[in-house]
């Protein structure tokens, strides 16, 4: 293996963040490529604990978690309470009014199972459901109102997971959440500061959402109370009567009319279409790393088949003799990335209405033959997606997808974990605000063009189908199939280099969970190489150019939450980008 010999670029950047602070400004640039902008840096340190650990990317979610755990509750017992928290604190990023996905491990039967509660499209859709006139809509356009909002998920997979391994009652879960909806909560810095950037105008001009986030005509400040009784008085109905208070009765009604009365964009989601969801379990999918099995969601989750995609090329090159800093470690996962990306806009989507090779993709002889194409020195063009075993003819299609998402992990005490990623796609979503929580974009993950050059698009919009996503929660297993890692980030599409990435750096490099989450990001989905500024990985710009890279320096949003389990302890993690926290016991 080639070697950049350069000391000054293989040194650890675990704590390399340099100029980038919680008071710096955004640049114009920034704010139209990242729609939820960076808002600074946490101060984050790795915490231990012996019997059970949350890692949430919000401090009241965090605890509400741990007091489930307190109470002797499961893992999943804890995500519902953590998720419900989140919807209340952290609005503009997830909440009931969108989709998740959640890999949940039962130790004691050393059992896998993925829940999948994405979002899916109203019966009515058809792929020219972003079409205006003929002619396909700006994502701009199209995001805002009641045509992009898809079925909400989050509450039956929440509801279903619960059935098989909750373990207190369903109703406990929601009393954190309902008490700080009714007392107050104070307003984080982050959503305060998506609020100010005002990226998401609906959220200003629909009236039940200007009237919560803009009570005065100005968005709310950080440090102020706020309270939300509609939620509160929605929470207390799902948790008395379950998930039918939700997909049934007056607050369905209440979301397909919000839906098809939209100011802007009216769609034509139905009563008939929240009663119908179902949430479907799926097998996780998995590989062989090194010697640890690293498993994620199957599709519709790009995510988790991308990273596989990822470390199974990384697979084929020593990493642990790159240094986390070097040139080449950049460039090697960038490559990989590049490839698993070119895989993803051609084969990944809802495998209830278009073959996806999983298997093919994920063979170790493919996927050898994929490291093969890296030239170790050049960046080389743009990556063709390769021809796995069982691939069907299909037209790549690029879909937007952005970094407002959240993710949590947890482990209990009896050694059950869960690893959930949950999203409601833009920032405060649609913008459509309905018994207090906010409705989901998500519609406009498929893609807006259905036929390209004659061909289908796998990811077009299709009645009942669920769009394609980048999240990504992964677990991972030592040699002897007792559970190791348990990791997963937001960031839109970028989430599978900062998931990658992260693992390669506790599995190759052994860093602890907390210096891993440390680490300065770089991302490549096949257009360009992304560095993160501020941080002493931009100073390899100069010769990753030099290589042929198209380089740019930006905030990268990662937000990743993760544990570790170790030998006598549980190791938690947060992402310093975003303001949660781990906490255990």
């Amino acid at each position: 293996m080639r070697s950049f010999a350069s000391g000054f670029y293989q040194r650890l950047l675990a704590t390399a963040f340099i100029t980038l602070s919680t008071s710096a400004p955004l640049s114009a640039q920034q704010e139209t490529r990242e729609p939820e902008a960076a808002t600074g840096v946490y101060q984050q340190q790795l915490v231990l604990a012996k019997h059970y650990m949350v890692s949430a990317a919000h401090p009241m979610a965090t605890q509400a978690g741990v007091n489930v755990l307190a109470k002797g509750g499961s893992a999943v017992d804890a995500a519902i309470a953590v998720q419900l928290m989140l919807g209340l604190v952290e609005p503009q990023s997830s909440g009931i009014g969108g989709g998740a996905f959640m890999l949940h491990w039962q130790a004691a039967q050393q059992q896998l199972t993925g829940f999948d509660g994405r979002e899916t499209a109203p019966k009515s859709a058809d792929g020219d459901l972003f079409s205006d006139n003929g002619t396909v809509m700006n994502w701009r356009d199209a995001y805002v109102g009641g045509k992009s909002v898809g079925v909400p998920g989050v509450v039956a997979m929440l509801y279903s997971a619960h059935q098989q391994h909750g373990k207190l009652t369903w109703a406990e879960l929601f009393t954190d959440t309902i008490a700080a909806a009714e007392q107050g909560f104070q307003v984080s810095s982050r959503t305060a500061r998506q609020l100010a950037m005002g990226w998401n105008k609906g959220v200003s001009q629909f009236y039940e959402s200007k009237q919560y986030f803009f009570p005065d005509g100005k968005p709310v400040a950080q440090g102020s109370v706020l309270k939300n009784p509609a939620y509160a008085a929605t929470l207390k109905a799902i948790a008395s009567k379950g998930p039918d208070a939700f997909y049934k009765g007056e607050l369905a009604k209440a979301i397909s009319e919000r839906v098809q009365t939209a100011p802007v964009n009216p769609g034509g989601m139905t009563t008939d279409d929240l009663a119908s969801y179902q949430v479907v379990q799926r097998d996780a999918v998995c590989i062989a790393y090194r010697v640890y099995k690293v498993c994620g969601m199957a599709p519709p989750s790009s995510g988790g088949i991308a990273v596989l995609q990822m470390l199974g090329i990384l697979q084929q090159f020593e990493l642990d003799k790159l240094a986390p800093g070097s040139v080449q470690a950049t460039h090697i996962l960038a490559q990989a990335a590049k490839l698993a990306f070119a895989d993803r806009e051609l084969y990944l989507a809802d495998p209830a209405f278009v073959p996806v090779p999983v298997s093919g993709m994920l063979a170790p002889d493919y996927l050898a033959s994929r490291a093969a194409l890296i030239d170790l020195t050049k960046a080389g063009v743009p990556a063709t997606a390769g021809v796995p075993k069982g691939a069907p003819a299909l037209i790549p299609a690029a879909s937007p997808e952005l970094p407002n998402t959240s993710h949590f992990s947890i482990v209990d005490a009896a050694g059950n974990a869960v690893s959930m990623t949950s999203s409601i796609e833009n920032v405060f979503g649609s913008g459509l605000m309905v018994g207090g929580f906010m409705l989901n974009n998500q519609l406009t993950d498929f893609s807006l063009t259905p036929v390209h050059n004659g061909h289908l698009v796998a990811n077009r919009v299709q009645g009942g189908k669920r769009p394609r996503s980048s999240m990504a929660p992964m677990m991972v297993f030592d040699a002897k199939g007792q559970l190791l890692l348990v990791i997963g980030s937001p960031g839109g599409s970028r989430i599978i280099n900062y998931v990658a990435q992260s693992i390669v750096a506790v599995l190759d490099w052994k860093l602890d969970v907390q210096q891993a989450l440390n680490l300065p990001r770089f991302t490549h989905r096949n257009d360009y190489l992304a560095l993160e500024k501020g941080t002493a990985l931009a100073q390899q710009a100069a010769i990753l150019q030099d290589m042929g890279y198209k380089v740019q320096l930006q905030d990268l949003n990662s937000g990743l939450h993760a544990i570790m389990l170790t030998e006598g302890a549980l190791a938690g993690a947060a992402d310093p980008r975003r303001e949660g926290q781990a906490a255990g016991k």
